[in-house]
C-alpha cells in the first residue's frame, strides 16, 4: 500500500451520499441510506454531474473555470468509491450505496460462474440489470415519497443496462443538445418537490482522447464552466444546484505503462483479466492466488499495490460487500500508483489509444468537487 492513496468516505462525504442528502434536505421520508452529508434545505434540487472533473483538476485550473472554481470557496473535496470509474460512480450516485452493495464493481468485472466479463458501460443483453443491481435506487425511493424525479441525458442512454441499474424510477428525458437539455431541466425542476439529474460526458471524453494537460481539455473545461454558470443563472434562485463529478483523471505516458502481453509470467495463473488500466481485477485459476500475488508484486514493485480480494475488502475499498457481489471482485486487485497503468493489447486494445486514465485511488482520481449554490 501507499500513503498517496485516498480512502473512500462512504456515508460521510462521498458521491453516493449526495442523493440521500438531497432527500434529507427536502425533509422527505424516503427510506434512503444514512449519511453524515448535510445540504442546505430546499424542495427543488438539480444535480449536475460533470464526468471527469476531479477536485484537483478544478483547483488547478482557475483561469479556465473561474465560475466553478469560485464555488470551491474553501469547501472540502468529496470522494468517489472504488474503482474510480464512471459505471461504478454513476451507480453509487443513483443508489446511494457503495460498490460492494450495488455490485457494479468496475468498468469490466467477471460474471460469476463464467469466464466472461460484464462491460458495465456497454452492458450485456443476457444480464438483467435489475438482477445485477437489485436494490431500489434513490430515484425510486424519492419518487415513492412524492418527489418528481427526472434524468436528463443523451437519448442513446435511455433504457441502457447502466441506466436501469442506477437510475430506474426516474422519468428519462432524452436530450442531445445543450438547449434542449436546459429546457428539460427547467421544466422538470419547476415542480416542488423535485430532483432533476443532468449528466455531461464531454470533458471525460476529451481527457481520454487528448489528456488533461492538453489544449483541447482546457478549452472543453472552459465551455463547461460557461454552461454551468448559464445553468445557474437560468434556474430560479430557489432551486438548489449541486455540481459533482464521478472521478478525476491522470495522464499516463507510454513509458509509464506495462503491457502484460509482453510478460508471459504475468499471465500465469490468471484465468481472466478485468477492470481497467488503472485498477485491474485478476481472476485466478484454482489455488493460484498466492503465486499470482507474488509474481505481480515482484514485477511491479513500487508501481502498483497488489492486494488479495480479502486485503482490499479489509481496507474498505468497496464498502460493505454483499455475498453475491464478492465474486465479481478480482481474486487479486492491482491499483496503480502515480501515472502508471497496466494494459493488454489483446484483451483491451482501445486502452493503448487513451491518454487520460482513471480507476485507482490517487487524490487526482478519488477527490471530486461537491459544489452547492
Amino acid at each position: 500500500m501507499t500513503s498517496e492513496f485516498v480512502s473512500p468516505a462512504y456515508q460521510e462525504r462521498s458521491l453516493g451520499d449526495v442523493l440521500p442528502a438531497v432527500g434529507h434536505a427536502m425533509g422527505v421520508d424516503a427510506g434512503l441510506p444514512e449519511t453524515a452529508l448535510a445540504l442546505p434545505r430546499g424542495d427543488r434540487f438539480v444535480v449536475f454531474l460533470i464526468d471527469g472533473l476531479g477536485y484537483d483538476l478544478l483547483r488547478d485550473n482557475e483561469g479556465r473555470a473561474p465560475y466553478l472554481h469560485s464555488l470551491l470557496d474553501g469547501q472540502p473535496a468529496a470522494t468517489v468509491g472504488v474503482p474510480t470509474t464512471t459505471a461504478t460512480s454513476l451507480t453509487s450516485l443513483g443508489t446511494g450505496l457503495p460498490p460492494g452493495l450495488h455490485g457494479v464493481v468496475g468498468y469490466t468485472s467477471r460474471i460469476p460462474g463464467t469466464n466472461r466479463l460484464l462491460n458495465a458501460l456497454a452492458w450485456d443483453k443476457h444480464i438483467d440489470p435489475v438482477v445485477w443491481q437489485p436494490h431500489p435506487t434513490a430515484f425510486e425511493r424519492l419518487a415513492g415519497a412524492g418527489v418528481r424525479t427526472t434524468v436528463v441525458n443523451k437519448r442513446e442512454f435511455a433504457g441502457s443496462g447502466l441506466t436501469v441499474a442506477g437510475q430506474r424510477g426516474a422519468d428519462f428525458v432524452g436530450a442531445d443538445r445543450y438547449g434542449e437539455r436546459l429546457a428539460a431541466v427547467l421544466a422538470a425542476s419547476s415542480t416542488a418537490p423535485s430532483l432533476t439529474y443532468i449528466y455531461d460526458g464531454d470533458l471525460d471524453w476529451t481527457g481520454h482522447r487528448y489528456g488533461v494537460d492538453s489544449v483541447q481539455w482546457a478549452e472543453q473545461l472552459s465551455m463547461i464552466d460557461v454552461a454551468t454558470e448559464h445553468l445557474r443563472a437560468t434556474l430560479p434562485p430557489e432551486v438548489r444546484l449541486v455540481v459533482v463529478a464521478d472521478h478525476g483523471m491522470v495522464d499516463s505516458a507510454p513509458e509509464d505503462r506495462v503491457d502484460i502481453d509482453d510478460f508471459p509470467q504475468l499471465r500465469e495463473g490468471v484465468a481472466l483479466l478485468g477492470g481497467e488500466a488503472r485498477l485491474r481485477h485478476l481472476y485466478c485459476h484454482g489455488r493460484a492466488v498466492d503465486d499470482v500475488v507474488a509474481t505481480w508484486r515482484s514485477h511491479l514493485e513500487k508501481q502498483a499495490s497488489v492486494l488479495t480480494r480479502d486485503e482490499a475488502l479489509a481496507l474498505g475499498w468497496f464498502g460493505e460487500v454483499a455475498a453475491d457481489v464478492r465474486l465479481r471482485i478480482g481474486d487479486v486487485v492491482v491499483a496503480c500508483h502515480d501515472s502508471f497503468a497496466v494494459q493488454s493489447r489483446s484483451a483491451f486494445p482501445h486502452e493503448a489509444k487513451l491518454v487520460g486514465l482513471h480507476g485507482s485511488l490517487t487524490p487526482a482520481e478519488m477527490l471530486i468537487p461537491l459544489l452547492v449554490t
